[in-house]
């Protein structure tokens, strides 16, 4: 059984493949917050800004079997020209994603792409893996397409992941909702500002900014 929050048709907005056309595939659950507001203080991470939990959000819902997950997301995809892309998010994907479902996806055509904290092992078949590591969690994964890094995070500086090996690495600037008292805004424009100057000083770093968010898309 399959449980996914949401599911939709957008442009990615992120790293590497920000501008690409994709269908979010939102799994439900975390193994780093369960969601709850009442409990983000203590949790590992506790300044995601994502709703995952349930499965009331557009089109979720609880799929049986790999390929009527599969044939949910296929019946997103526009019939236009263009590579099939589904990007797996959540929450943390890799607690439902596995090898039945990759081989279902791809048996529909799809390339598969997973944004994963990266304390859980990846399944064989992923396209592209982006690794997000989440304050003092291990990360397990050592093998990404892309390291994205929600900047600044005391507890997990730039310079501890460069064991990971990464085709790009990239500093996101944090938006942060669990800081009280502060105008998000500001909070923003700050953590961009710290971003863009360890991108200058460390240039193996590249800045992403959240495009969807700036365009005011899903």
């Amino acid at each position: 059984m399959y449980r996914v929050k949401e599911a939709f048709y957008t442009l990615q907005g992120e790293g590497a493949q920000a501008g690409r056309a994709a269908v979010f595939c939102r799994f439900s659950k975390c193994n780093l917050w369960n969601g709850r507001e009442k409990d983000r203080a203590s949790a590992v991470c506790n300044f995601c800004d994502t709703d995952f939990v349930g499965t009331d959000g557009q089109n979720g819902g609880c799929f049986d079997s790999p390929q009527a997950l599969a044939a949910h997301i296929l019946a997103l995809w526009p019939d236009a020209p263009g590579a099939p892309y589904v990007v797996c998010t959540g929450g943390e994907p890799l607690l439902q994603l596995d090898e039945p479902l990759i081989q279902a996806l791809h048996e529909v055509g799809f390339e598969v792409g997973v944004e994963t904290n990266g304390t859980l092992p990846a399944p064989e078949g992923i396209d592209w893996l982006c690794v997000s590591p989440k304050a003092d969690a291990p990360v397990v994964i050592t093998d990404c397409d892309e390291l994205k890094l929600v900047y600044p995070q005391p507890l997990a500086p730039p310079e501890r992941f460069l064991s990971v090996r990464a085709k790009h690495y990239f500093l996101s600037p944090m938006a942060s909702p669990a800081v009280p008292d502060h105008e998000p805004d500001a909070i923003k424009q700050s953590n961009t500002r710290k971003a863009t100057d360890y991108c200058l000083a460390h240039p193996q770093w590249r800045l992403t900014l959240q495009m969807h968010k700036i365009l005011g898309i899903d």
